[in-house]
């Protein structure tokens, strides 16, 4: 049930990413929701489930996007296996440390995606992106507040459906 519950999130999240992303200034899009996909599932199950729904849903990423296939898999694959093995080693219920995850998760994205092009762009001449430091931070602050709020919302859901069938049992 779990892997199907990752399944679900993470193509949630590619399915909101390419359709919100038209609609945000040059097409770009400040969040990245596959990464905090990504995130949460290494956070709930931990290096095995990270990777391989980093590498599923980065593959599928570069596969919609005009990039070179295989650059964002390999970077989510790695996000996927280092937040699931932090996440095995550390308790990671309380809201700062999911905030400094998501941060962290969108550093290490950033570094190993910029990097693989920037070593591209040394040996096959591959054009690189911009980096801007300031949009990254913005992005990172944002994956966090997304991931945050999904959090909340996902932990809630549970205890809101038991509340629902309680008060109709009591209606009875």
């Amino acid at each position: 049930m779990r892997g199907l519950g990752a399944v679900a999130v993470i193509a949630i999240a590619l399915a909101l990413q390419t359709t919100l992303a038209r609609f945000v200034v040059g097409g770009t899009a400040a969040i990245d929701l596959v990464l905090v996909a990504v995130v949460y599932v290494a956070l709930t199950t931990g290096p095995v489930a990270g990777m391989l729904a980093g590498s599923a849903a980065g593959l599928i990423q570069d596969a919609l996007s005009s990039g070179v296939i295989g650059v964002g898999g390999l970077a989510k694959l790695i996000v996927g296996f280092f937040v699931g093995m932090i996440a095995q080693q550390f308790i990671m219920t309380a809201a700062l440390p999911r905030l400094v995850m998501f941060l962290g998760a969108t550093a290490l994205h950033a570094a190993v995606f910029f990097g693989l092009y920037a070593a591209m762009n040394a040996a096959l001449n591959i054009p690189m992106f911009p980096v801007s430091w300031k949009a990254l931070l913005g992005q990172g602050l944002g994956n966090a507040l997304v991931g945050l709020v999904a959090f909340t919302i996902i932990e809630a859901l549970p205890g809101v459906m038991e509340r629902r069938r309680m008060s109709r049992s009591a209606r009875r």
